[in-house]
Parts: C-alpha cells; structure tokens; sequence
C-alpha cells in the first residue's frame, strides 16, 4: 500500500475499520468490491479476523507504468528511537531474522515478483535482501509523526547506510506507544513510499493495533510485523517510486490484491514467518 492509495482511495471496508477505531466515517467515499473481510481497494487497512482464499478476478492483472523496479532489493531496517532500549516482545530480532531469511536459495515466497520487468530487468534474489539493520537511540521517538517526520528518518537512515536509489527500502520501524501519521486511529497498518526518489516504508509497532494488524493471525504474537512488513516490501519491489511501477488498473499494487488472504507461515533459513500471498500476473491470481 502506498501512502497516495491510504489517502486517495480507502474504500467502505477501510472506513468501517476507521469508523471502529474512530467513531468517524464518511458517507462520500466509494464502495469496495473486496471480499468482506479483504482489505480495501489500494489499503492495507484493518484484519477483521478471516483469512480469506478467494482470488481476485484476472482483470486485476498489474499493468507497467515505465518506472522502475528493484532490480536488486536491499532492505535496511531502522529502528527509530530509545524506545528501542528495551524490546520485551524480540520485535527487532523478529523483523531481523525475516528479512535476513528472505532472499536466499530456500524463499520462493520473493520470487513470485521475478516476473515483473521493468526498464529491461527484473527483481533477482541471489542471497539475503537484509543490507543493514540500525536503531537510531539518539534521542526519544516523538509521540506523534508526521508523515514527512517519518520519511525524513528514512532519510537520515540512508545517510547512515550511506545508500540511495530505487533498489533500497528504508523500513522506518516505530517503537510501542507512538503514533506514526496518525497510526493506530488511521485505519492502516503500513504503508510505503519514496522521498527525493528513495523508497521507504512507514512501519508503526503493530502490537499496538492488536489483531487488527495480524497478532495471532497465523498462531504467533508477532505475526503482524512479518505479515504487514512483507506486504510493503512486495510492493517495494515491484513499485519502489509508487505509482512508476506495477499497478494494477483500480490502483492496487500486487500485494493490495492479496491482502489478509489465505495468510499461512513460510519456512526460511532463518525461521518460519506469517505471510500473505501475493499477486501473480502469470496464475492471474495469489501465489506464494
């Protein structure tokens, strides 16, 4: 999900899981022909507790917009504050080992996005996707962010990596008890983006949101943080200067297509980790 979808294009189911966060909706906004327990048309909105199997319609295909894709995918997680001092639930060491995993000879769970060209290449996955890992305890993470607060820690994360370009994601990680772009009262769970032309994604502390982000989805606490972190990454891949890449023509990108459904646990190097599928041009449905 991007932060333009978040915005532009939060359909009915979006609103009812703001209204219940909230007590606000609007009586404006367009309806969704997701499943009733799917996410919205172009958000990562609210689990409502179903893990649906049903595929969406061929019609749903990803279509190229001319903009890049990642090539070569580099992860680089950034724990954002003190907070991070103390991590009672191993969300760092979880996170850490998930993208440590993916990548490498055994994830298949990637490899759906290797069908997406773009300029001439497509995504290769020839060892872990994990570049670098940092938590930034220079000071307290503010209580509330905006969304350019967050998308300047990413940047002040790729100085710190001393990376650029579309191939990085700078996963911006928040710690327990803060409010990244109005999260948990927005109705989403994450989202990605990209400032100045580098990817990155705004990842709030989903435990914070319960099961409506994923906790206990697939059997663990911690599933939420794989489920939603994998979801933007997907998407990183295949649409890292959003909308430039693969996106299908009712603005979803491939992991909006398959959100919430069919969740189930890969086994990586590193551990087995809740996922969602993704979607697949080639099978016009969710694979992975």
């Amino acid at each position: 999900m991007t932060r333009l979808g978040r915005i532009a294009v939060l359909g009915a189911a979006g609103l009812l899981a703001l209204a219940a966060a909230t007590g606000v909706a609007s009586a404006s906004t367009k309806g969704s022909s997701a499943a009733p327990d799917a996410a919205p048309a172009g958000v990562l909105g609210f689990y409502h507790g179903t893990s649906s199997d049903i595929t969406p319609a061929a019609a749903s295909d990803l279509v190229y917009h001319g903009g890049f894709i990642q090539e070569n995918p580099q992860v680089f997680l950034v724990f954002w504050g003190k907070q991070w001092t103390s991590d009672r639930n191993g969300v760092q060491s979880y996170l850490t080992k998930f993208f440590t995993g993916l990548g490498q000879s055994n994830d298949a769970w990637s490899r759906v996005t290797s069908q997406y060209t773009g300029r001439g290449l497509h995504p290769t996955f020839t060892g872990s996707v994990l570049k670098g890992t940092w938590v930034d305890n220079a000071a307290n993470a503010p209580g509330s962010m905006s969304a350019g607060a967050i998308a300047g820690e990413a940047r002040k994360g790729a100085a710190h990596f001393k990376v650029s370009g579309h191939n990085v994601n700078i996963i911006v990680v928040s710690p327990h008890g803060t409010h990244p772009d109005g999260f948990p009262n927005a109705g989403f769970c994450a989202y990605h983006d990209a400032t100045g032309g580098l990817p990155y994604t705004n990842m709030p502390y989903v435990l914070d949101a319960g099961t409506s982000c994923g906790q206990n989805s697939v059997g663990g606490k911690l599933d939420g943080f794989s489920i939603v972190a994998g979801h933007e990454y997907l998407e990183a891949v295949t649409d890292p200067i959003p909308p430039s890449g693969w996106v299908a023509r009712n603005g979803e990108e491939n992991a909006d297509l398959c959100a919430w459904r069919n969740l189930h646990k890969i086994t990586l190097n590193t551990g087995s980790f809740a996922v969602q599928p993704t979607y697949s041009n080639k099978v016009h449905g969710c694979a992975g």
